[in-house]
């Protein structure tokens, strides 16, 4: 079926340039002589038709006097003088020699054109005499060259038309105040503007073409173009629809230069809107480019168009804690936090209940606009943490059971009351009853090494160089590099609009 279409669009081209080419030999005079363009009485098409009358009582005279009229006619153009003429009953034998194949078509389409001629039959010798050849191509040549000559004057008219109507649609196309008080929208009025452009480039080249008198060829083009315009459109077509999905995006405006948004997962700070792709700054510091296509297909993530976004981690506190004690102590942490916003309020929930911890849920709500929300996460986990331990909430440790015999259970727990001051301090055995698990937990830190390693953590957070680490601040470094993106590509349309509405 593609096969098919593609040979029917390529026929349809063929024949729409045959007939411009046809157009342009007749505008530039491809008959050399007047008399073989003189129209002649009766049967055009070269051939008598079969359905012709036949007379009943045939004419010597009359055979002599259509004999006559070809022979005169046949003196008069080049290359067919030595044609002989002869005719019987209305039927006309053309002997004799002729320089090529064409002359000699070109006779027996004179004979056939006369009246009362029942047939003709082509007795012509085709000599092909290179010097007979080339000397007629040589006048024709020639004649075609005086005819273009001649011509000239009305072409340059022609074409100082054209230029003047086309310079006039291009210097209005440039009048982009003008397209701007049409439409608010920056890629709507250049496509108008190029549209007029088009329109007069078109009527520009139609008024030419009517001075010189080729109106015929302005059909032919647009059948041509029409024809032309299909196959480009299959061949173009994922560009088209990048074009048209960059108009439907400049004109929802479903983002804005300088948001963060995620597109079809690919996350990044808006630089600008084109014709053909959205340029994204990615969190790395790359520039990204996603087709139009894809963006306005895809699903749009809007960081910046809700600036409260939601923080949310875990925690887990030992089994034998209580658990809505520990959210009231977290919660409190949170609050007290600056970047955490008191509406909405920070919530805790219990997550689930483990073998040997209680998973403790809290989401806190951040302003995007001021804060990094990643800085802010992780800023509140450490408080969340420091605020648990420091009210005795011990954070969950590993329990393993390990099964003994009756006779090691005794022994271990008899080495133990014997050398207590020589066991590991970390590892402590549960007494078990007949026919159950014996129990070793390891034993938490102890408050001296607590302390050590608070006392640690405030050495190390004291410098200055650990202000970066608390600050919950967005990295200006990123943002200044976008804004060096837009200001390095400002000639660049971009089809992003402030005053445009927004979805």
């Amino acid at each position: 079926m593609a096969a098919s279409f593609t040979l029917l669009i390529a026929r349809k081209a063929l024949r729409a340039c045959g007939q411009l080419l046809l157009l342009l030999g007749m505008l530039l005079g491809v008959s050399v002589h007047a008399e073989e363009s003189a129209p002649l009485p009766a049967n055009p098409g070269g051939v008598a038709p079969d359905n012709a009358q036949i007379e009943t009582t045939p004419s010597p005279l009359k055979d002599e006097e259509i004999r006559q009229r070809i022979s005169g006619i046949f003196s008069e153009i080049d290359g067919l003088g030595a044609v002989e003429v002869s005719v019987t009953q209305g039927v006309v034998t053309l002997a004799g020699e002729t320089a090529n194949d064409r002359k000699a078509q070109q006779a027996v389409g004179l004979a056939n054109r006369l009246t009362d001629v029942v047939t003709v039959g082509d007795q012509i010798e085709r000599t092909l005499d290179v010097q007979d050849n080339v000397a007629t191509a040589y006048q024709g040549l020639r004649a075609r060259g005086q005819n273009l000559l001649r011509a000239l004057p009305l072409l340059l008219v022609g074409f100082v038309i054209f230029g003047l109507v086309a310079w006039f649609g291009a210097w209005l196309s440039n009048r982009k105040n003008l397209w701007q008080r049409l439409t608010p929208n920056s890629f709507v009025a250049e496509l108008l503007a190029q549209t007029i452009k088009v329109i007069f480039i078109i009527l520009g080249l139609i008024m030419a073409l009517s001075l010189i008198g080729a109106e015929t060829v302005i059909g032919t083009l647009l059948g041509g173009a029409g024809v032309i315009g299909i196959a480009i459109g299959f061949a173009v077509k994922d560009t088209i629809e990048n074009y048209i999905a960059s108009l439907m995006l400049s004109i929802r405006q479903p983002f804005q230069a300088r948001d963060h948004v995620v597109i079809n997962d690919r996350e990044g700070i808006v630089v600008r809107l084109t014709s053909r792709a959205t340029i994204l700054m990615t969190l790395e510091g790359n520039q990204l480019r996603i087709p139009n296509a894809d963006v306005f297909k895809g699903i749009i993530l809007n960081y910046t168009q809700n600036p409260e976004r939601r923080f949310n981690f875990e925690l887990g506190v030992d089994a034998n804690d209580d658990p809505l004690a520990a959210i009231k102590v977290a919660l409190d942490a949170l609050q007290a936090l600056e970047f955490v916003l008191n509406e909405p309020k920070a919530v805790g929930v219990i997550k689930n209940v483990g073998d040997s911890n209680i998973v403790l849920e809290f989401l806190g709500w951040v302003d995007q606009s001021t804060t990094d929300f990643g800085k802010a996460r992780s800023i509140a986990i450490r408080e969340t943490k420091h605020a648990l331990e420091n009210q005795g909430f011990s954070l969950p440790e590993p329990i393993y059971r390990l099964s003994f015999n009756p006779e090691l259970e005794h022994a271990l727990a008899h080495f133990q009351g014997d050398s207590a001051g020589s066991l590991n301090p970390d590892v402590a055995l549960t007494p078990a009853t007949p026919d159950s698990q014996t129990a070793i937990r390891p034993n938490t830190i102890d408050g001296r090494d607590k302390q050590q390693a608070k006392a640690r953590a405030k050495q190390i957070l004291r410098g200055h160089e650990a202000d970066e680490v608390l600050d919950a601040r967005p990295d200006e470094r990123l943002m200044k590099k976008v804004e060096q993106e837009i200001a390095e590509n400002s000639n660049e349309t971009d089809l992003l609009n402030k005053n445009s509405p927004r979805e």
